[in-house]
């Protein structure tokens, strides 16, 4: 059937085999992704949902926290499946943060039915500091708010369900940390000098990259036994 060209033809392009194959390839791409199932407020709640809880044990109170984390089960039994959070509830047997924790958990909740990328919340609770000063975890790993830990216990659970990827380091950087960590204990054999868990020098100073207390005078040079961030670069 003829078409009459109301418009000056500027470009042309004679369509080949390998491009028709292209644009059939990125049909079919976009005709899957319409049919795959995503994260949106408008999905039903099944009747049963997976989860998983964790412990969180801080110095500034007797009583744990138990964060337990659902999630719903996309494109099931396909080659898409995927596992996102639905819900999050947080208990405790102390009930002096129950309305702020309360009010936290129906926004998280909220915000993860909402569907997209969620991992932004990591982020946003991690950076709230508590004004009356933050503890440290075993291991020497700086906590600066109870809100904090929360989000690196959501951190644990997007990686462990494939959400967030663990940022390794490479071989080089881990052989470069190995050898700086026996010179320093080479350098001091007193005991007294290294920590109760073995893992870094007692007198190690907070990493203000990771949060750990790793931080020792090398060459010189301010370095972190656990990152590698220098301040020599």
């Amino acid at each position: 059937m003829p078409h009459k060209l109301d418009k000056k033809i500027i470009s042309y392009k004679v369509l080949t085999e390998d491009d028709k194959k292209v644009a059939e390839t990125q049909a079919e791409y976009v005709a899957k992704a319409i049919d795959r199932e995503s994260m949106h407020e408008n999905l039903s709640r099944p009747e049963i949902l997976y989860g998983s809880t964790y412990k969180i044990k801080t110095p500034q109170s007797e009583h744990a926290l138990y964060i337990t984390i659902n999630d719903m089960i996309l494109n099931a039994d396909t080659e898409h499946e995927e596992r996102r959070p639905y819900e999050v509830f947080i208990n405790s047997k102390n009930m002096e943060h129950f309305q702020w924790v309360l009010a936290l958990t129906r926004v998280i909740s909220a915000v993860f039915r909402k569907g997209g990328d969620a991992c932004f919340l990591v982020e946003e609770l991690k950076a709230v500091f508590d004004p009356k000063g933050g503890y440290f975890k075993k291991g020497g790993v700086f906590m600066p708010s109870l809100v904090a830990e929360i989000g690196c216990a959501i951190e644990s659970h997007m990686k462990r369900i494939g959400m967030l990827k663990d940022r390794d380091l490479g071989d080089h950087h881990k052989k470069f940390l190995d050898a700086k960590r026996k010179e320093f204990e080479a350098m001091h054999t007193d005991s007294a000098e290294i920590d109760e868990d073995g893992a870094f020098p007692a007198k190690a100073l907070l990493c203000g990259k990771c949060q750990t207390k790793a931080v020792v005078l090398m060459d010189g040079c301010m370095t972190c036994l656990n990152c590698g961030e220098s301040k020599c670069g």
